[in-house]
C-alpha cells in the first residue's frame, strides 16, 4: 500500500490526442498534501480533457497520472477511490432532497449507515446547510447547489479534490464563499486540490498556478513569479501575454 507520504497527484508526460489534435500534450506537474493548485487556461487549453483523464473518463494515449501513489491506468479502482470531483455541469438529482442526495453518495461508496449519518451531519453543518437538509435540490439557488455538490464530494474523505470550473454560472458571493471553503479544507485536512478555471481572480487565491495553453503546461509556479517573468504589473496581464503567444487569448 502507498505510504501517506505520496503526493495526492503526480502527472507525468500525460497526453491525449483526437486525430491530429493534441488536446493534452506531454503535461507534467504535481499536487502536494495541503496544496491548492489552480489549473489556469483559456477555453480550449486542454483543462477539461485533462480532468476527464484524471477522473477515469478518458484513457491517456501516453504518460501517467498517480493519485496517492496509485496509477490511474493500472489501478483505476484504487486511484479513483482516493479522489473526488465537482464537475462544471451539475450532477445532483434535483427531485431528491439535500440529505437524500448525500445518502445516495455514501451508499455508492459502501459507507455504513451509522458512519454515513455522522459524515452527512458534519458536512451539512460545515457548509451551513443543516436547515436545508430536507429541501428539494430543485428549490435551491445555484450557489447552494454547488455547496451540496462539494459536501457530497467530501463524504468519501478524498486525498485529492478536483474542481472543474465548478463556480461557473453562480453569483460572485457564492463563488467567493466556495473558494474560501475549499482553501480552508486544504489546510484542515492536508488535502490536495486542483482547481481548473479560466478566471484569473480565482487563480490569484491559489498556492501555485499551472498555466495550460494549446494542450501544454506553459508555467508552473507562484503568481508573483509569473507576474515578474515578463515584467507585468498584475496576473491578468501576465496570463494574457503568456496565452497570446499560443493564439489563445
Amino acid at each position: 500500500m502507498p505510504s501517506p507520504s505520496h503526493d495526492p497527484l503526480v502527472v507525468s508526460s500525460l497526453s491525449k490526442h483526437f486525430g491530429q489534435r493534441r488536446a493534452v500534450d506531454g503535461v507534467s506537474f504535481s499536487v502536494r498534501p495541503g496544496d491548492f493548485v489552480a489549473l489556469l487556461g483559456p477555453n480550449g487549453a486542454g483543462k477539461s480533457t485533462l480532468f476527464q483523464m484524471l477522473s477515469g473518463l478518458f484513457v491517456a494515449d501516453g504518460g501517467s497520472a498517480q493519485v496517492a501513489g496509485h496509477d490511474i491506468g493500472r489501478e483505476p479502482i484504487r486511484a479513483l477511490a482516493r479522489l473526488a470531483i465537482v464537475f462544471q455541469q451539475p450532477a445532483l438529482d434535483l427531485d431528491l432532497s439535500v440529505a437524500a442526495n448525500l445518502r445516495f453518495q455514501t451508499d455508492l461508496h459502501g459507507i455504513a449507515r451509522s458512519e454515513a449519518r455522522q459524515r452527512i451531519a458534519h458536512w451539512l453543518e460545515r457548509f451551513k446547510l443543516s436547515e436545508r437538509a430536507d429541501d428539494t435540490c430543485r428549490n435551491l439557488s445555484g450557489g447552494t447547489r454547488r455547496k451540496v455538490e462539494l459536501a457530497r464530494a467530501l463524504l468519501s474523505q478524498p486525498q485529492l479534490l478536483l474542481m472543474d470550473e465548478a463556480t461557473v454560472g453562480i453569483d460572485p458571493a457564492s463563488r467567493a464563499s466556495i473558494l474560501a471553503d475549499v482553501k480552508a479544507l486544504c489546510r484542515e485536512r492536508a488535502m490536495g486540490v486542483l482547481w481548473a478555471t479560466h478566471l484569473v481572480d480565482e487563480a490569484e487565491a491559489a498556492d501555485r498556478i499551472v498555466v495550460m495553453a494549446a494542450g501544454k503546461v506553459r508555467f508552473d509556479g507562484q503568481a508573483d513569479e509569473l507576474i515578474r517573468q515578463d515584467g507585468h504589473d498584475n496576473l491578468l496581464d501576465a496570463f494574457l501575454h503568456l496565452t497570446k503567444a499560443e493564439g489563445r487569448a
